[in-house]
């Protein structure tokens, strides 16, 4: 149940009529010294995945940080996203069964930045200079620091020098350009370790200032939020005494502040989610799943306790605007993308005509973007109007299993030819991961082996947010199968949802949020009985499109259950509830 404060909220905002307005809301429930324009929601985070602003993300960190961002706005909210501006760009290519790599260089002008001025932080015995830029957009702006040497997104080692850099950068260099524009934080949310060094900022600037510094710890952690997408805190890299000596510690004007982050290291090294937990009193995992599994510990040793605010979507930036109008026509979700009140009644109102007249609409879009993309052999995919799609579209690591469909090629090819379909796969291999470099190799060998599916399997590389939309509005099947356990949320199966595809998945992350009986669920209790239900699974997907009663069925009871789920909406009131 949602709280009374973000409930009137949202309740008022059916009538709005400008910010002002909503400022009252807020003050009734006295928080308009909480929050404000000048005392903003601020959002950390090392990743930003928002092409349109001009800054390309690496996956789904940056795609939630831009959802977030785009529901503050559409909500009037107070909304700060502080990030790096990457003035380099990776893309991926394709050929001969082999990755490739090329770096695109960007500017923050061309993408309506504006230069505010620059700041410093010290660094192995030199000041280094950061412009800070920034871009407002509505009741929210992204604010970015950069310079030229700066590298792109997840560069060198994650223990490395050059990442240390660029997180120290973002949190001390953050943190002074907020001062910058004259901002101060409400509250600051940390996405990822990495965006600790900002609430450290923080920590130090109170301290420095004259606060004792076990006050200056409480009022740090009273306004902290350590938001985790990650499930096991030892897969985490860690850092040495020697690189904060060179990188942190003369950032710190306090020696208390310094005293007490010195004394956080074990045998010389330091995870950032120890010393993270230890300045957030607020904690959250991104589904219910994450916040009951997620295993970390504090320096006693005790593990920590995380609340569950399940990722959301932007929806109108994800969904085929005709859904959009038909699902508010229908009264199935209301003008804030969350769920209309009869929306479980309502449901039951949508008919297989109306999914397959716009899931065509969809396809035409899907064609639109694949007229300008090529596949694993350099060619544009064609696709028969007849012919179903399904996708397995997400970020290429071993956990997320995009292998597991090939385990049987014979099998899978079989399904493919007896129902007419194009199976795409589209994911990006991080750089300098070569043991998924490899089975992607592997896996795109088996298809070239088999003609049906070398047909009929097609992989697009350099993964974005286009194709990632595309194949969302288009596509009748989505496949997800991540080690139960290991998905923290995910977001890619929400869009298939509520585009009105059928998933196809393993119950992890924050598909489990709902029964297993809310979509097509692949389970086993090995790995050999999960490939077995997972063609099972294809099959009855691709069946339910020849039989309009099992496709109503389907997508029936996945926006019954899921709808509430996906909205960005429902996740920003829920951390608006958690926070204040």
């Amino acid at each position: 149940m949602m709280g009374n404060f973000s409930d009137k909220i949202f309740h008022r905002l059916d009538n709005i009529e400008d910010v002002e307005e909503f400022y009252e809301a807020i003050d009734r429930k006295h928080l308009s010294k909480s929050l404000s324009p000048e005392r903003p929601y601020t959002y950390w985070t090392i990743e930003l995945y928002d092409k349109a602003n001009g800054i390309r993300g690496g996956g789904g960190l940056g795609v939630l940080a831009a959802d977030t961002r785009r529901v503050a706005e559409r909500q009037q909210v107070p909304f700060t996203l502080i990030t790096p501006f990457y003035p380099s760009e990776p893309h991926q290519t394709y050929s001969n069964f082999e990755n490739g790599a090329y770096h695109e260089n960007v500017s923050y002008a061309q993408y309506g930045f504006k230069f505010i001025d620059t700041v410093n932080i010290r660094a192995c015995g030199q000041i280094c200079t950061l412009d800070v830029v920034e871009k407002q957009l509505g009741s929210t702006r992204i604010l970015c620091i950069t310079e030229p040497n700066f590298g792109e997104l997840y560069s060198g080692e994650s223990g490395g020098d050059h990442r240390l850099y660029q997180e120290v950068s973002l949190g001390f260099g953050g943190y002074q350009a907020l001062k910058l524009v004259g901002l101060k934080p409400a509250i600051m949310q940390l996405n990822e370790v990495a965006t600790f060094f900002a609430a450290l900022a923080r920590l130090d600037e109170l301290a420095s200032n004259g606060m004792d510094v076990y006050e200056a710890i409480v009022y740090t952690r009273k306004h902290t939020l350590y938001t985790n997408h990650t499930l096991v805190q030892a897969a985490e890299a860690d850092f040495s005494y020697e690189q904060f000596e060179r990188y942190v510690f003369p950032n710190l004007r306090s020696k208390a502040v310094r005293k007490w982050l010195s004394d956080k290291f074990d045998n010389g090294r330091i995870r950032l989610s120890t010393v993270t937990i230890e300045i957030a009193e607020l904690r959250s995992g991104v589904s219910k799943l994450h916040a009951r599994v997620a295993n970390y510990h504090d320096l006693a040793g005790d593990k920590v306790k995380f609340k569950a605010v399940t990722n959301g979507i932007d929806i109108p930036t994800w969904t085929l605007p005709e859904i959009v109008s038909y699902l508010k026509d229908k009264e199935i979700i209301d003008k804030f993308d969350l769920p209309a009140e009869k929306y479980l009644e309502n449901v039951e109102k949508i008919e297989a005509k109306d999914i397959r007249e716009l899931k065509n609409a969809g396809r035409a879009e899907l064609n639109r973007v694949l007229s300008h993309r090529v596949d694993q052999y350099g060619v544009h995919p064609v696709v028969e109007d007849d012919a179903l799609v399904f996708d397995f579209k997400r970020r290429f690591v071993d956990y997320k299993r995009p292998w597991l469909p090939m385990t049987n090629p014979e099998r899978l090819a079989e399904l493919l030819e007896k129902y007419n379909i194009h199976y795409f796969l589209a994911g990006r291999v991080h750089e300098g991961d070569f043991v998924m470099a490899d089975k992607l190799k592997n896996l795109l060998e088996t298809v070239d082996r088999n003609p049906i599916l070398k047909k009929r399997v097609h992989y697009l590389p350099d993964y974005d947010e286009e194709l990632g939309r595309a194949l969302s509005v288009g596509a009748n099947v989505s496949i997800n199968t991540p080690i139960v356990g290991l998905e923290a949320c995910g977001t890619s199966w929400m869009k298939d949802i509520i585009n009105l595809g059928i998933l196809v998945s393993t119950h992890d992350g924050g598909v489990a949020d709902c029964p297993s009986d809310s979509y097509l669920c692949v389970n086993g209790r090995n790995e050999a009985e999960e490939v077995e239900s997972l063609y099972q699974r294809i099959e009855e997907a691709a069946k339910a499109w020849q039989n309009d009663f099992d496709l109503e069925q389907i997508i029936k009871t996945e926006l019954k259950n899921y709808v509430p789920v996906i909205s960005g909406s429902r996740m920003l009131r829920d951390y608006l509830n958690y926070l204040f």
